[in-house]
């Protein structure tokens, strides 16, 4: 078994972000605003365990982020978060990102450990911890109890957002409708909009609907559909 490091290395590792304009920045729309709502007073006395799950791109890691600078959670990561001494942790709230991949010892410590003072447990993931593979019988009970807040895909308000976001990194002026006609074409994820707003980076020319329509006709893997009873 790997030696667990102490607190101080394991908080040097990066933590996964799904960033939505930059850090600190997060649009509130129908997509999400369940989970901000939930994360707004929580941890809070008898509530101690939280799981937001939702699909890739959603911004999900990013709140709790954002959450975790608001009340000084430790920082973990999947996997890697069986390299800290739990015991370092008692007392401290506690963000774990891609909470599905940590091992069942990790998970039941990290759970019980949430219930001292001071302590709390927000995982997050993309299925819910009602759907992880566990073997240890009182994990899976301790997991089936979690309060868990759902996130859906990014909405039109979210993705515009995040293109425009993407843009303005680049220092790009989009042309009028671009965004708004890449919403209605793209994956609905923070990924696919940083991917196309690269790829019409590349082409060195005023980004306009023209484009647009050239640059998403060779990049297949970003649509959600074709063009059928969309105006060109």
């Amino acid at each position: 078994m790997s030696a667990r490091r102490p607190l101080r290395e394991q908080l040097r590792l990066p933590l996964t972000r799904d960033l939505v304009g930059g850090t600190g920045a997060f649009v509130r729309s129908g997509s999400n605003a369940y989970a901000m709502d939930a994360l707004s007073a929580w941890p809070s006395p008898g509530s101690q365990v939280m799981a937001i799950c939702g699909p890739a791109g959603c911004g999900k890691s990013h709140l709790a982020a954002l959450w975790a600078e608001r009340v000084g959670a430790i920082p973990l990561n999947g996997a890697e978060a069986a390299l800290t001494d739990p015991m370092e942790l008692e007392g401290r709230p506690v963000l774990l990102d891609i909470a599905q991949d940590a091992d069942d010892e990790t998970l039941f410590h990290l759970i019980n450990l949430a219930q001292h003072d001071g302590g709390a447990l927000l995982m997050v993931s993309r299925p819910s911890p009602r759907r992880w593979a566990v073997k240890v019988p009182d994990l899976r009970s301790r997991l089936d109890a979690v309060r868990v807040v759902a996130m859906e895909a990014p909405d039109d308000v979210v993705l515009s957002a995040i293109l425009a976001a993407r843009f303005a990194e680049r220092s790009i002026a989009p042309g009028d409708g671009v965004i708004d006609y890449l919403v209605l074409r793209i994956d609905r994820s923070a990924e696919a909009a940083a991917a196309i707003v690269a790829r019409l980076d590349d082409e060195h020319r005023p980004v306009t609907r023209a484009l647009a329509r050239q640059v998403l006709g060779a990049s297949g893997d970003l649509f959600t559909g074709g063009d059928e009873g969309l105006q060109p």
